[in-house]
């Protein structure tokens, strides 16, 4: 699962222009508006190995895909027999933001738990610090953007402060560490 705001949609795309189609289903949050999530996402699959879309309720999280959040819902992740799906709802602002970092790192915990890894990148503010301590709490491995390579360090940094980071990293080593990460898992 990752979460990010200012600065993200590059951060986001540093990260996972590295990955390969054998990465574990990826779940992203952006704070972006709607229409942009879309277009973001069809940009992302044009230029990167994995397969990307704007996630739509009830997809299913795939090896070799990454579903960003609609610009205008919450994006749960759910479990669903012995697989995992996500909800995309429209709901009340949380932590300031629809979709919100926390929302998604949350449901994450609660139905992945110690089966996750857990990033959080650049952004303003403190969305998905709290979730991403959750996460942690829950048994997930956790990643945060170091603050030479953030275009804003709030998010990462309220993250790291609260304790919710086992990793910082530059930007360019996250999804090195992610692989190393998952071969420990």
């Amino acid at each position: 699962a990752i979460g990010a705001s200012t600065g993200g949609t590059e951060a986001i795309f540093d990260v996972i222009k590295r990955f390969g189609q054998n990465i574990p289903g990826v779940v992203v949050v952006q704070h972006m508006p709607p229409v942009f999530t879309a277009m973001y996402a069809e940009r992302l699959n044009r230029q990167c190995l994995v397969s990307v879309k704007e996630a739509k309720d009830g997809d299913y999280v795939q090896r070799g895909q990454v579903l960003i959040a609609p610009g205008d819902k919450h994006m749960r992740l759910v479990r669903s027999g012995g697989m995992y799906r996500v909800e995309c709802k429209e709901g009340e602002k949380v932590s300031g933001h629809c979709p919100s970092v926390d929302v998604l790192f949350e449901s994450v915990a609660k139905c992945a738990g110690n089966r996750s890894i857990g990033i959080i990148l650049t952004g303003m503010g403190a969305d998905g610090a709290n979730g991403l301590l959750d996460m942690r709490k829950a048994g997930a491995r956790t990643i945060g953007q170091d603050e030479s390579t953030c275009v804003v360090y709030g998010m990462p940094k309220v993250a790291f402060n609260i304790g919710a980071v086992e990793y910082q990293e530059k930007i360019g080593d996250i999804a090195k560490k992610t692989y190393a990460v998952l071969n420990t898992m």
